[in-house]
């Protein structure tokens, strides 16, 4: 089994962390491959980012075509492109966000997600309404720091207090950690806050193993179906639908 997991962001550094995440829950014989894209904003933090990552993510998804990918895991939790890699290729693709959510809500009946800056609220809380979890999570906080400075033990205290918060004002059960960056540090958060705290890169490897055990790909009917070939300019040109083979990479 062979799971493609994609860092949106160019940052190599965290590209190392999110493929050790993976491949420490993965079960022996799942071979994880991390990469990101060549182009593209160094952190995802906003619509802006989200665009061009999400161009990022589809050209990862293009490139390892041929390479016996059962599977793909996009790690950002705003999930881009989850649905336009998910018409591209008929192995299973889950964002973290999305793997992340379920998860809590199987763990706890209320759930908050923590993310990294305000200004991505809006993005998640449109996630929420989008997977139907409206009725499950209780909050989207942000701890106020860029997805760059995670690392760190004031960074960690600042999570651990905005875990507090949102059990005690919130009445969360259990949280989705909405940046890959917070992989690392999942299961101190769960230990010191004695609630789940998910992290979507390892829940996200675990649901795909178990999918792709199943047998199961992604629909091709209807909204999912592949693009329908057309021819594509500039830039793009090389990315035009039917330009590569939408079936699971066997």
């Amino acid at each position: 089994m062979k799971i493609l997991v994609i860092n949106p962001n160019t940052s190599a550094a965290m590209t190392e962390e999110i493929g050790a995440a993976a491949r420490a829950v993965a079960s022996p014989g799942t071979e994880i491959v991390a990469v990101n894209p060549i182009d593209g904003p160094e952190s995802v933090e906003g619509h802006y980012d989200d665009a061009y990552a999400a161009v990022g993510v589809l050209e990862c998804i293009r490139r390892s075509q041929g390479a016996g990918i059962d599977g793909y895991l996009i790690a950002c939790g705003n999930d881009p492109a989850l649905n336009a890699a998910r018409e591209l290729v008929e192995a299973p693709v889950l964002g973290i966000g999305e793997a992340a959510m379920h998860t809590a809500a199987m763990l706890g009946g209320r759930f908050t997600v923590m993310t990294t800056l305000a200004r991505t609220n809006c993005q998640l809380e449109e996630n929420v309404l989008r997977y139907g979890m409206r009725e499950t999570c209780r909050a989207v906080r942000a701890v106020d720091l860029p997805v760059l400075d995670l690392d760190g033990e004031d960074a960690y205290q600042r999570m651990k207090a905005t875990i507090a918060a949102t059990i005690e004002q919130d009445g969360a059960e259990s949280i989705v950690l909405a940046c890959a960056g917070m992989a690392t540090i999942a299961n101190r958060l769960t230990r010191d806050s004695g609630v789940p705290v998910v992290d979507g890169v390892q829940a996200g490897t675990r649901m795909l193993e178990a999918l792709i055990g199943l047998g199961f790909g992604t629909s091709k009917v209807n909204s999912l179906a592949a693009p329908r070939p057309k021819r594509y300019s500039g830039a793009f040109a090389a990315a035009a639908p039917g330009a590569f083979s939408s079936r699971k990479d066997a």
